[in-house]
């Protein structure tokens, strides 16, 4: 069967970047590739953060920067380049969250997640884009959410960041695939992470970092285009993509209670 994207098997080859590596997915995915002998720069904000997950890791690379930052962006790319030579895979975790109903949206809250979560991931990739095309060969991943498939309650806001990253990874696909270059999107469910710590309300299918760390690297390795877990979970939530807006809406808020 052909595959959207060149397959990964050989991790030892494979240079990766991981923007957002600190905790959580990042930091479960970082360790699952050094394990298996990748060479893995790891970026978030807090330099202390990642000196002690990386510090004693021989092959991680410690870049510390807002995704916000595009001189820092542009300047860790070039200590990469400086470092290794080159860049095989450049994954756009870095995000943030903040569980929000219409009577809380506020000027603040919209820009902080739309900053981080659109602007930043798509100027990370502009920046990748560029770097890989020279390059002629390299992978843009771009972790999204399932919850840009659909209106969910609480996610005013960081939902429709979501979609527009779903969006923009489809386009950029459509553009890169030809030139040789792979663009994948990451839609996770309920994952354990800082993030999602302050949830009040039930998660289902609640999964260990270190799960979906394996189930991306499982996507990178088969060359798929979208990478979602856990599939019990997603194939549910993409099923009701497909319904009527009024049997989505009483389905929802019977099942949330919200």
């Amino acid at each position: 069967m052909s595959t959207l994207n060149p397959p990964i098997r050989d991790w030892s080859k494979q240079r990766v970047w991981i923007i957002g590596a600190s905790t959580g997915i990042g930091k479960a995915l970082a360790d699952a590739l050094l394990a298996r002998g990748a060479h893995v720069a790891v970026s978030a904000r807090r330099a202390e953060v990642l000196d002690e997950a990386f510090g004693l890791q021989p092959h991680a690379l410690r870049l510390p920067l807002d995704i916000t930052d595009n001189a820092a962006m542009a300047a860790a790319l070039d200590s990469i380049h400086h470092s290794w030579g080159g860049l095989d895979l450049g994954v756009i975790m870095a995000g943030t969250y903040r569980a929000m109903r219409a009577w809380d949206l506020n000027d603040e809250a919209i820009h902080d997640m739309m900053q981080t979560n659109v602007y930043g991931a798509m100027n990370a990739s502009a920046l990748l884009s560029k770097y890989f095309l020279k390059q002629a060969t390299g992978h843009i991943s771009i972790v999204s959410s399932v919850a840009g498939y659909r209106g969910l309650p609480k996610a005013l806001v960081y939902g429709p960041s979501k979609a527009a990253m779903i969006n923009f990874a489809e386009t950029l696909y459509m553009d890169l695939s030809e030139k040789g270059i792979g663009v994948s999107v990451v839609n996770p469910g309920f994952v354990k992470t800082p993030l999602t710590a302050g949830n009040d309300f039930k998660m289902p299918h609640l999964i260990e970092p270190e799960e979906a760390a394996s189930e991306m690297i499982k996507g990178y390795e088969a060359g798929d285009f979208e990478i979602h877990f856990p599939k019990a979970f997603t194939r549910q939530l993409k099923f009701m993509r497909l319904l009527p807006y009024k049997t989505y809406f009483k389905l929802i808020k019977k099942s949330t209670g919200l």
